[in-house]
């Protein structure tokens, strides 16, 4: 049998009744087997959770179930915010080999230690990528995902941080019918399928883009040897009036992740928070430690760039030929309605340029996924694997 795949979204409160007839439903579209379960579950689910997830389990025949709680859930074409309910994906994959590893707060190596890590994940052979959920509660994200992936160079990871409700003991991961604590879960795919990763940050470059000349940790001094501030005013009034009254809080530095490029384009830029600027000074503060020599172009971030983002991106797939059939989707929780005024943005995009096909997801408390052949965390970011 084929690698295979289905998805399940469903909006309701806890049903012993209705998690029976879908895990049923779905184990009969799939064939009968299963290889990976992955399921994201509102937070009031947790007082019902063993049950849940045996449930799934047993009339699935999921022999491994993955998963976190979330604050709203994407399946095919399809979104819901601040809902009750799960976004289930079933997936057989009958040549992959998968590789299982957990961690909790308490059992985790040093954060930053990548030979740790290694030889605590102890894979056998090279993953074609990782995905991972962890809890944002236990994980430093920033020096856990450096470690992770100096360890495992050049492999993509994909993923999100566990949402929820709006206290810590609403955000939880799990592995079967296990809580890990504060920790995370990471899954290797080697062999048996076509992995391939779509990370669309929203943004577009404005201004020009310029080599850091000046910087110290986190502050920018000078861009092309001109006050950092000057640089941003500057690409700031170059805008259209509407596009400056949009920027308004939404602009952002663009590093780039490559600099053998004469020029550079929407994707080439690791996008991240401007923190502070000032024009006395000239000094910009940005959430990154650019280097001198690098190259750092503004950015904006709206609904109207963040949909033509995605869309570019995705364009750029399907016309490769990819065609999925399936994917899982970590969206931000501050896209949606919330940016976008209208409901299922991303599902809607996915499935305008794929064929429709078995997908699922959550909106996250952060996005993981690779920028310029490095794994980044990411923020109004959706990042996406699919399957082919």
């Amino acid at each position: 049998m084929p690698n295979a795949a289905v998805s399940r979204l469903i909006l309701s409160k806890f049903s012993e009744s209705l998690v029976t007839e879908t895990a049923r439903g779905a184990l009969e579209e799939l064939g009968g087997r299963v290889s990976l379960g992955v399921v994201f579950c509102s937070a009031d689910y947790r007082e019902h959770l063993e049950d849940f997830l045996e449930i799934l389990q047993l009339h699935a025949h999921i022999p491994l179930l993955i998963g976190c709680s979330s604050s709203g859930f994407i399946g095919t074409n399809a979104e819901a915010e601040r809902a009750s309910g799960f976004s289930l994906l079933l997936l057989h994959l009958p040549a992959t080999k998968l590789h299982t590893f957990t961690f909790t707060e308490a059992n985790a190596p040093e954060w930053d230690d990548a030979d740790a890590w290694k030889e605590a994940v102890a894979a056998e052979g090279d993953m074609d990528a990782w995905l991972m959920l962890t809890d944002p509660t236990g994980v430093p994200i920033e020096p856990w995902l450096g470690a992770w992936s100096r360890a495992f160079p050049g492999v993509p990871c994909i993923g999100g941080l566990a949402s929820g409700g709006r206290g810590g003991d609403d955000t939880f991961i799990f592995k079967n019918r296990e809580l890990l604590e504060g920790g995370g879960i990471a899954i290797g795919l080697r062999g048996g399928v076509k992995l391939h990763t779509l990370v669309s940050q929203g943004c577009r470059p404005i201004g020009e883009p310029l080599p850091v000349t000046g910087a110290e940790h986190n502050l920018i001094q000078t861009l092309g040897s001109r006050p950092a501030y000057e640089v941003l005013d500057e690409a700031f009034q170059a805008l259209s009036e509407k596009e400056r009254e949009r920027a308004k809080g939404n602009l952002f530095a663009g590093l780039a992740m490559r600099e053998d490029r004469d020029e550079f384009h929407r994707g080439d830029f690791l996008i991240r928070n401007i923190l502070g600027a000032d024009q006395g000074s000239g000094i910009v503060a940005i959430g990154a430690f650019p280097r001198v020599g690098q190259t750092i172009q503004y950015q904006l971030r709206d609904a109207k760039t963040a949909d033509e983002d995605l869309r570019h991106l995705t364009a750029l797939l399907a016309a490769d030929g990819i065609k999925p059939f399936a994917s899982l989707v970590f969206s931000c929780g501050g896209r949606g309605r919330n940016l976008f005024k209208s409901a299922n943005h991303d599902a809607a995009i996915l499935a305008e340029y794929f064929t429709p096909h078995a997908s699922a997801g959550f909106f996250c408390n952060g996005e993981i996924g690779p920028v310029g052949g490095r794994n980044f965390i990411h923020g109004y970011t959706a990042s996406v694997l699919l399957l082919e």
